[in-house]
């Protein structure tokens, strides 16, 4: 089992408010899952999301990722966790504005201390995979949206992740780019890899095989994709 969640709860305190995000969450996902997580605003999808990436603790309850139970552990664990274990693509980009392509693929392998040569080699070959090796000496600006989204897969792949953690990762593109990214997520799905999709976009989940779809921090669904 790769992921394992048991009584997760989430509870904002703001001020003397406490504002319950998610409520006794009980969810397993295998090794090579392809899983959509849908909800409307305020349903608890990118808590969630951010918990499964280890950007945010649970109240309550265990998340065991990887035989790991990762939900007592310290900041600078979680951000070990985070290096080795997930692949994160974002709705914008997240990229180094003045830094090439090359360079923001090999930052986590900067931090996890891999030599200098190592990443270099590393990247190269990333940026290849999703189809930019005559583009790794060019900014961010330089690129279009959608060359700037290959270049985050990359750097999501960089560190052969147990899990890649895609968050509306077509929002800023236009459909066409969009098609062109969901692409490369369903070879990396094909190749092995394990995509979590969080989206409000039902034609995008429909290129999962699992919905889970969640209303007030509760699980309201959790169904195959009827493809």
């Amino acid at each position: 089992m790769l992921i394992e969640m048991k009584g997760l709860s989430k509870t904002y305190i703001l001020g003397t408010i406490e504002v319950p995000a998610l409520k006794k969450i009980d969810l397993k996902i295998e090794k090579n899952e392809y899983v959509a997580i849908m909800g409307p605003s305020g349903s608890g999808k990118s808590t969630l999301m951010n918990i499964i990436g280890c950007l945010d603790v649970a109240s309550e309850g265990d998340y065991i990722l990887n035989d790991q139970n990762v939900s007592k552990l310290s900041d600078d664990e979680l951000a070990v966790i985070r290096n080795k274990e997930i692949g994160f693509v974002f709705q914008t980009f997240n990229l180094l504005p003045r830094a090439d392509a090359l360079h923001n693929v090999e930052l986590p392998l900067i931090y996890n201390g891999t030599p200098r040569s190592k990443r270099k080699e590393l990247a190269r070959i990333a940026l290849e995979k999703v189809g930019l090796g005559d583009r790794a000496h060019h900014k961010p600006n330089e690129l279009s949206g959608g060359q700037r989204q290959r270049v985050a897969i990359a750097r999501a792949l960089i560190n052969n992740p147990s899990i890649i953690l895609a968050d509306e990762p077509t929002g800023n593109l236009d459909s066409k780019t969009g098609e062109e990214i969901m692409a490369i997520l369903n070879d990396l799905y094909a190749a092995g890899n394990t995509i979590i999709l969080v989206t409000h976009e039902e034609y995008i989940a429909n290129y999962s095989n699992r919905v889970i779809r969640l209303l007030d921090g509760n699980i309201l669904s959790d169904e195959k994709n009827k493809k």
